[in-house]
């Protein structure tokens, strides 16, 4: 009989678990939201990648025609809406849930608010360039802030709809950086240095993604780092997952 997982990725640490499963020869069901989020992972007989966004329906339709073992939510720690409607799939269809969840990073000297509302609140009554690395999605949030073009330089995925989004929003070239991350401190500090940055906004993406060489890049040029706060959650991380996965499947 086979072995199946749905893991539900968008992190490092789902390739990571991806590739577990398969070396158990666990048939796992990877979803993905992009095509760029699909080439991450190797061709193997035993990872099935599937990019499409799903809504409540689409997951309880999925779960009941593949019937998995367990559902495995690697989301971001900010893909608050994706991790709540895969919960709410699971109890209603009854199929077992686990959360892989970046421990959260301590951060001492920052500015800590709840949302990109109240970060561009706090923008609003400051001077001086701001260094934008939360992605593509919230970049027309900040086109509220007064002067954002002249204002902020953003990083983004090196993927066209994220530079279109950027560009159509007004955000000037020259202020556009697109790269993968996640990023070195010493990269972090050129980066920061070459925009004049006066204030940095961050999620929390754990030491994994990079948030700790954030926030000590951010010491070292005198910049101010200003964190949208995570949700409250629950869950365990990578190590725990995988010594779980193995005594699950491993015999």
């Amino acid at each position: 009989m086979k072995r199946k997982v749905w893991l539900i990725a968008g992190t490092i640490e789902g390739r990571k678990i991806a590739d577990a499963l398969a070396a158990l020869q666990v048939d796992v069901y990877v979803s993905v939201a992009t095509a760029y989020g699909a080439s991450l992972y190797p061709e193997n007989p035993y990872i099935h990648v599937l990019t499409k966004r799903m809504n409540f329906a689409d997951m309880c339709a999925f779960l009941r025609e593949v019937q998995p073992d367990l559902v495995l939510d690697s989301t971001h720690p900010y893909a608050v809406l994706v991790t709540e409607t895969v919960q709410k799939a699971c109890r209603e269809t009854g199929f077992p849930y686990k959360r892989m969840l970046r421990p959260a990073s301590e951060h001492p000297g920052c500015i800590t608010v709840k949302d990109f509302g109240e970060a561009i609140e706090v923008l609003s009554g400051t001077e001086g360039p701001v260094f934008l690395t939360t992605g593509s999605k919230n970049l027309v949030d900040f086109t509220k802030l007064p002067g954002y073009a002249e204002r902020i330089t953003c990083r983004i995925l090196p993927l066209r709809d994220s530079l279109d989004n950027a560009l159509n929003l007004g955000y000037k070239p020259a202020q556009i950086i697109c790269m993968q991350g996640p990023f070195a401190k010493d990269l972090n500090i050129a980066m920061f240095r070459r925009s004049g940055a006066k204030y940095i906004v961050s999620k929390d993406s754990g030491k994994t993604g990079g948030f700790d060489d954030k926030l000590e890049a951010a010491a070292e040029v005198g910049a101010k780092l200003i964190l949208i706060d995570r949700n409250p959650e629950t869950g365990e991380d990578l190590e725990q997952v995988l010594a779980e996965l193995k005594e699950k499947f491993g015999a």
